[in-house]
């Protein structure tokens, strides 16, 4: 399934602001977080890795793919981004992808890339949740973009798609979003710095059933 002009809206940016997504159970969500980070001046909450699975802590895989280094692919159904790497090997980090309705696929490009960007909820997703503000400042600790934003465009248009932080690390791993890739902080910051302006993306719907095959080989699937 490519991405469509109904796609694009129905995603809109892709982040809620937290108080229209869940809490983890029992109020735990102080466990998620440990110390602080300053980054370009601004200090935030640094995740507490200790409380997040091994499986999603960014790390170096082996990887088989026809893609060149440099490459981003994502694999929705089990939750991995990885950037292609020489030698068959690629960097796999953790994320959060679109609910049930605001899940897409097919090929984009980074062409704008934000450092605590600000974030303005579309129309659509306030019609949704009127009690959403009418945006955030980039660097508010209410701002669901998090440390970074990567913009996602296809034929130059913008596709309302995003790679960014979160202020919800419990939902890596999960379907929270509608439509965009969120991130750990600290791997947001970490991708950024390694996706040039026109850095290629790849959202496979195959790669997902491929992953789950060999998900006790040491080895990805090959794309």
């Amino acid at each position: 399934m490519l991405l469509t002009r109904r796609d694009f809206v129905a995603g809109g940016v892709g982040a809620v602001a937290a108080l229209a997504m869940g809490q983890p159970a029992s109020g735990a969500a102080a466990d998620y977080f440990k110390g602080t980070i300053t980054d370009n001046g601004i200090t935030f909450r640094a995740t507490n890795f200790a409380k997040i699975p091994q499986k999603w802590h960014r790390q170096v895989v082996k990887f088989k793919s026809s893609e060149p280094p440099g490459t981003v692919v994502v694999d929705t159904r089990n939750h991995f981004l990885y950037v292609i790497m020489e030698n068959k090997t690629a960097i796999r980090y953790g994320v959060g992808v679109g609910k049930e309705g605001f899940k897409w696929y097919g090929r984009s490009t980074i062409d704008r890339k934000q450092i605590w960007p600000r974030w303005t909820p579309p129309p659509e997703m306030r019609k949704r949740h009127p009690e959403l503000p009418e945006y955030v400042e980039g660097g508010s600790p209410k701002n669901p973009l998090g440390p970074r934003a990567m913009y996602l465009h296809r034929d130059g248009a913008d596709t309302g798609y995003r790679f960014h932080g979160t202020i919800q690390p419990w939902t890596i791993g999960t379907d929270a979003s509608s439509g965009c890739i969120r991130m750990f902080n600290e791997d947001a910051i970490d991708l950024y710095q390694r996706c040039p302006i026109g850095t290629a993306v790849q959202v496979l719907p195959h790669l997902a059933e491929q992953a789950e095959r060999s998900i006790a080989k040491p080895e990805e699937p090959d794309i």
